[in-house]
């Protein structure tokens, strides 16, 4: 059972000063008989009351106004974390009954809002590839199995090429992003074959290992596999999601999982520095301390220069998962 301290910091500069800053994060890990939150210490300038709430999917949402003009806007997050390691499925039943549960189960909640097929212009030409009459004919666990590698293996890995306004049919062109963009690929092909799917956002933790993803908060998904529940898959790094992966926030995109979001009034030019370490119980740092915030300098094209509006929340979002 490894132990991870995460550090994720998020860090806004202005120019000038700003105000009335309104923000939610969704940077609490998720606990349960897999993953034991040790403790979390949250530190946000100028200490703004936080307050907490579950939302509809059970996530952790933690709300603040800052109100009073400011040149920063630090948020820091320190967890320990201790996961566990979760059997794989047995995948010893039937195919055909297997097969057969998800058609049953296709009106029920929780199943109803992750199958949701999002509107996307190359469904019929990704239907060639998730063909039902191939996948149909192979387990559940084992079809999502080679659905992950498909994508792994015919995108690229390429930050900075896509952002969170970043379309599926702008990702299907040109077969390449972030973790965000090979989870939305992927739920995509799932939730065409009738396999309920969810979208994860959290932090991988590399240990002795090359897994992409590190120094920022990470994505993957869930497939829901009958008669076991939901097993993780990480398309990014083509492997069962296990012990390595801390889970903050599940939903149907990436839009229900913003690690964090938020606008002020001000100046639209800002320059942001964001990073996680990760530090495990023997002692090794994933990633040093000293350099954990990398410097992003906001692109002005981005910006909007109207009193009351600007590009924190989306540029947010672009740089937070990669």
């Amino acid at each position: 059972m490894p132990r991870f301290i995460i550090h994720h910091v998020t860090k806004y500069t202005y120019p000038e000063p700003v105000r009335d800053s309104a923000n939610q994060i969704m940077l609490y890990p998720i606990k349960d008989e897999y993953q034991e939150l040790q403790s979390q210490r949250i530190f946000i300038s100028g200490e703004p009351f936080l307050e907490v709430f579950k939302d509809y999917y059970g996530n952790e949402v933690g709300t603040f106004m800052h109100t009073a003009p400011h040149t920063e806007l630090r948020i820091d997050s320190t967890i320990s974390v201790v996961t566990k390691p979760k059997n794989l499925p047995a995948d010893d039943r039937e195919t055909e009954v297997q097969w057969s549960h998800l058609d049953d189960i296709k009106y029920q909640l929780p199943y109803l809002d992750f199958l949701k097929q999002e509107n996307f212009k190359d469904l019929d030409e990704v239907k060639k590839i998730a063909d039902n009459h191939h996948f149909r004919t192979l387990t559940v666990f084992t079809a999502v199995k080679e659905l992950s590698k498909y994508v792994y293996n015919n995108f690229k890995y390429i930050k900075g090429i896509t952002t969170v306004e970043t379309t599926l049919d702008e990702i299907w062109d040109l077969k390449a992003g972030v973790c965000q963009d090979f989870a939305h690929i992927l739920l995509v092909m799932l939730r065409l074959l009738g396999i309920p799917a969810r979208y994860v956002s959290g932090y991988v933790c590399p240990h002795d290992s090359n897994l992409r993803g590190e120094g920022a908060t990470h994505a993957w998904v869930e497939a829901y596999i009958p008669f076991y529940g939901w097993m993780g898959i990480d398309p990014t790094n083509n492997c069962v999601v296990n012990d390595l992966h801390v889970r903050l926030a599940i939903g149907r995109n990436f839009s229900d999982c913003s690690p964090v979001r938020g606008t002020y009034k001000g100046t639209a030019k800002q320059t942001l520095e964001v990073g996680v370490s990760v530090s495990h119980e023997d002692g090794l740092v994933a990633q040093k301390e000293a350099d954990i915030l990398t410097p992003l300098v906001v692109n002005e094209s981005l910006a909007n220069n109207t009193e009351g509006s600007n590009s924190y929340r989306r540029y947010m979002e672009m740089m937070q998962q990669q």
